[in-house]
């Protein structure tokens, strides 16, 4: 058995890995690079013959997970990609989403570079299409959780819940057969305990591997109690300087629990009754999702659905679905809320949000949630003076806020437990998926405290893992 690591190695995005065994290859997401100085990778071909590959498995819809699916498939890769139902109707709707981000950002960047005298480092086209997306979301295979599914040759996989995002997972691997099977679990992005919406993380009791995310691997998180009154006192700051509260946010998740907690801020009349705009078709769409996975919701949020209310549904909130209804919200004089995507500010409604809003001193750029390394979001968090906005300087005059306690990523500690859950310790724990410094003060946290043996493994490493 062998296992190669072609993304979210030394980053934080573009999670990509190949497990091989005697009589199969499985790739186990294909993920989008987001951090700047990494988008050449892709671009570039994939490390392995996609045409080889015989199944992908997906441990959820984040573009950093599924964004260059429709690139494997246009490479020549045409077997199942294979997750949780509710992955597999977040994952359509992200990939057509990108595609026609995608159409839009070249068509600008070409005009804009026209009018600059310069040339990009990437072709002006998309990296697909949505005849791309068509491909690819007429091979999604949908699995239940904790029902054993057979992938390719001696390798089946069992979904357990990630309580990520909704649909998210990590996936366990058995491979081989009888005595000598192998058992490799992949963690996904793990979630939290006791936050709104998503189902608890599910333990994983037995296996030999670990493939380990570790973006908070060096930090602890804010209680999730302080939610509710930063929160509030941000919006009632800004409400009272006359400004707007502009959230990037991710459109699986962060949204739904954005207008989860703005609703009971409404409720307790703890917030000005004010407009809430959520400039984004596709965080518009999943929140129809939540309604039909309701089963997968935690107990409290059925119970409100059940009853006839919707948790993210509230008096003045506005759902701008056109491009029309985005540009109308510009003419809005006051104090308002506007939620839109991307979560990074690598694309999307919220950078001319930003570009109209980021210099007003009444105004308030709120994030809540991870800004990867390069990323305009980091940039603005960083605290950068001025930042660069569709080719052009804006100063950064806007108060800057972040909300740590709405991360869906399980922190430091939150890791440590998912995999306390262990009956035994793995032989090895490769630790993935966070920067430099997170992913190795992680590793040598498992090996000081536990005796764990860990790996930080580099960008295109192979490692052959013993059979039983």
């Amino acid at each position: 058995m062998k296992l190669s690591f072609y993304g979210a190695t030394g980053n934080v995005t573009g999670s990509c890995y190949l497990l091989e065994s005697e009589h199969a290859k499985v790739v186990i997401d294909c993920g989008m690079f987001q951090e700047r100085d990494l988008s050449s990778r892709n671009w570039a071909d994939f490390p392995f013959i996609p045409a080889d590959i015989d199944a992908v498995v997906l441990t959820h819809a984040h573009l950093d997970h599924c964004g260059r699916l429709p690139r494997l498939f246009a490479q020549g890769f045409s077997g199942p990609v294979i997750c949780t139902a509710a992955t597999a109707d977040v994952t359509e709707i992200i990939l057509y989403d990108s595609a026609r981000l995608q159409a839009e950002d070249v068509a600008f960047k070409r005009k804009r570079h026209k009018r600059e005298g310069r040339e990009s480092p990437h072709p002006y086209e998309p990296l697909y299409g949505e005849e791309d997306v068509d491909a690819t979301v007429a091979k999604l295979s949908r699995a239940e959780y904790d029902k054993p599914v057979e992938v390719a040759g001696d390798i089946s996989v069992t979904f357990r819940e990630a309580g990520h995002i909704l649909g998210s997972s990590s996936p366990v691997f058995k491979v081989g057969k009888g005595e000598d099977a192998r058992r490799i679990v992949f963690s996904g992005d793990i979630g939290r305990w006791t936050v709104p919406l998503i189902r608890d993380p599910a333990s994983i009791e037995r296996t030999d591997y670990v493939v380990m995310e570790s973006t908070y691997g060096n930090r602890v998180h804010k209680p999730n109690a302080a939610i509710p009154e930063n929160l509030a006192r941000i919006i009632n700051q800004t409400h009272r300087a006359g400004g707007k509260v502009v959230v990037p946010s991710f459109a699986v998740e962060r949204a739904q629990e954005l207008l989860y907690h703005i609703n009971g801020l409404l409720e307790e009349k703890r917030i000005p009754q004010l407009p809430v705009f959520l400039d984004s078709p596709m965080a518009i769409r999943v929140t129809d999702l939540f309604r039909k996975h309701a089963g997968l919701l935690d107990a409290a949020a059925a119970e409100m659905i059940a009853a006839g209310r919707q948790p993210c549904e509230f008096p003045g909130l506005e759902l701008c679905r056109t491009r029309e209804e985005s540009q109308a919200i510009n003419e809005l004089e006051g104090p308002a809320i506007i939620i839109a995507g991307s979560g990074m500010c690598t694309g999307g409604r919220i950078k001319h949000h930003l570009l109209r809003y980021i210099s007003g001193r009444e105004n308030t750029i709120m994030f809540v949630g991870y800004q990867a390394n390069g990323t305009l979001g980091r940039h603005i968090v960083n605290g950068a003076e001025t930042v660069r906005i569709f080719g052009s300087q804006y100063n950064v005059d806007a108060r800057v806020e972040k909300i740590n306690g709405f991360s869906a990523h399980a922190d430091r500690n939150e890791l440590l437990r998912w995999l306390s859950g262990m009956d035994e310790a793995p032989e090895c724990v490769f630790v993935t998926h966070g920067e430099p410094a997170a992913s190795k003060e992680f590793a040598n946290i498992l090996n000081w405290r536990d005796g764990w043996t860990t790996k930080v493994p580099e960008y295109g490493e192979t490692v052959e893992l013993p059979a039983g």
